[in-house]
């Protein structure tokens, strides 16, 4: 599975089973955690077999169960972008070895020693990974005529466009009276 397959694949799934993950994926998934935090300058952390993030009132509120593995995307004050952008890279590798995850931001708790914040560092959020029982349901994307206004654009723009309303947050209730963000026009030369 290639990365692009991988977009139009993964979904969020929040409950996993006790499935243990192959030594081989969990080491696979260790290289590119390190070879991200090398990249990026991050503090990212493998937390494995810890249940205890996820055992309070906002993780079950959150529709959470058997969670017991997930990275601590930690990294140096305002990084946020950053985070985002390699935190998601993550999100797709875990795709693309056959592990479902899940971004999450509040319905977890903090568990002291489970991974390690340094001084000037914060704790953005973490993403759950493991096996599931359930595949997650694709969204509903809006078509594309209804977020680009381009004419005849290259196929490069019409391919990030296509991948972009994949994502959860595509599904804004934008209008041509009540633009957004993603309401996105090319160029025309000449």
């Amino acid at each position: 599975m290639n990365e692009k397959d991988a977009i139009k694949q993964r979904h969020s799934v929040r409950s996993y089973n006790d499935k243990k993950i192959e030594d081989d994926k969990l080491n696979d998934l260790k290289a590119f955690i390190n070879n991200i935090n090398k990249e990026g300058n991050f503090n990212f952390q493998l937390v494995l077999e810890e249940k205890e993030a996820f055992s309070s009132f906002m993780a079950h509120y959150g529709k959470f169960s058997g969670v017991k593995n997930y990275i601590a995307l930690v990294a140096g004050k305002d990084r946020d972008v950053d985070v985002g952008y390699y935190g998601e890279k993550i999100v797709l590798h875990l795709t693309e070895i056959g592990l479902s995850s899940c971004w999450v931001a509040l319905t977890f708790k903090k568990v002291k020693n489970a991974y390690k914040v340094n001084k000037g560092e914060k704790l953005y959020l973490v993403i759950s990974f493991g096996y599931s029982d359930q595949k997650g349901t694709a969204h509903k994307s809006k078509p594309r005529q209804e977020v680009m206004s381009a004419q005849n654009p290259p196929a490069w723009f019409i391919n990030g466009i296509d991948l972009a309303l994949l994502a959860p947050t595509a599904m804004s209730e934008a209008s041509p009276s009540k633009p957004c963000s993603y309401r996105w026009s090319f160029p025309l030369a000449g």
